[in-house]
C-alpha cells in the first residue's frame, strides 16, 4: 500500500469516527458564527481575501476554488470533498484534518456552534437573509474616484526615508519601514497610476499605498534626494 492510500485510509477512518452529535444546525445562529470568519473569508463567488470565497463550497473538493491560487500543497493534494463530516472536522481543527495546510485558525472547540455554522454555509444566502441580510465579510472599500488627498502623485526615496507626493499637493515624508506597498488588481483597486495611500498608526505615522499592479511600484519611486 502507497503512503498515500494509507494516509487516505487513515483519513476516512478519522472521519468515520465522527458522530454527528450535533444535529442539524441552526443556520441562523451559524451566521453569527460565521463572524470568526468573516475577517479572511467572502461569500460572495469570486471575492477571495486571506482566504478563498466560501461561496458553493459544500460539495466541492477542497482545494479547488475557482480564482483562489494561494492554497498549500496538503490542501491541493488532499482527497477531502466538503460536507458535514468532514467540515465539522476542519472547523474543529484544520491542522488535524489536513496537516501542514495554511490556515491559521485554533478551531471551534463547541459541536453545536460548528453544526450551526456548517448549517449557514449550506446555504448562506438564505440564511442571511432570515437573519437580517448579514453577508459575512463587508467589501473592501473601493479605490476608485478618491480625494485628492488620498491619491498619490509621486514618490521620492532617499537614504532611510519615502516622500509621499499627494493630489492635493502636499508632500509626506515616511520613515522606510512604516511605509507599505500593496496591489489591489480588482474593481475596486485603485486606477492605472493613481495609486491610493491609506493612513494609519498613531499620527498616521504608518501607511499603505496601494496600486493597481505590481508594475507600477517601481515606475512610481525615484531614488532622489534633494
Amino acid at each position: 500500500m502507497t503512503l498515500e492510500k494509507i494516509h487516505y485510509a487513515a483519513l476516512m477512518a478519522a472521519l468515520s469516527a465522527v458522530t454527528p452529535a450535533f444535529g442539524a444546525g441552526d443556520a441562523a445562529r451559524g451566521a453569527k458564527v460565521f463572524g470568526a470568519c468573516a475577517a479572511c473569508h467572502s461569500l460572495r463567488a469570486g471575492e477571495h481575501l486571506t482566504g478563498p470565497s466560501l461561496a458553493g463550497m459544500v460539495g466541492r473538493r477542497a482545494g479547488t476554488t475557482d480564482g483562489f491560487v494561494r492554497y498549500s500543497e496538503a490542501l491541493r493534494k488532499a482527497d477531502v470533498t466538503w460536507d458535514e463530516k468532514s467540515l465539522d472536522v476542519w472547523i474543529a481543527n484544520p491542522q488535524k484534518l489536513i496537516p501542514d495546510n495554511l490556515m491559521t485558525f485554533r478551531g471551534i472547540r463547541d459541536a453545536g456552534q460548528r453544526a450551526d455554522l456548517i448549517a449557514f454555509l449550506k446555504n448562506p444566502g438564505a440564511s442571511a437573509e432570515a437573519s437580517g441580510g448579514m453577508m459575512g465579510a463587508p467589501r473592501l472599500e473601493s479605490l476608485r474616484g478618491l480625494e485628492p488627498q488620498a491619491r498619490v502623485t509621486a514618490i521620492r526615496y532617499c537614504q532611510d526615508s519615502y516622500f509621499v507626493t499627494l493630489a492635493s499637493g502636499r508632500t509626506i515624508p515616511f520613515w522606510e519601514f512604516n511605509l507599505r506597498f500593496k496591489t489591489n488588481g480588482t474593481a475596486d483597486g485603485p486606477a492605472p497610476s493613481k495609486p491610493a495611500i491609506l493612513r494609519a498608526g498613531m499620527g498616521g505615522d504608518r501607511a499603505s499605498i496601494v496600486f493597481a499592479s505590481p508594475e507600477e511600484i517601481n515606475q512610481f519611486i525615484k531614488r532622489r534626494c534633494e
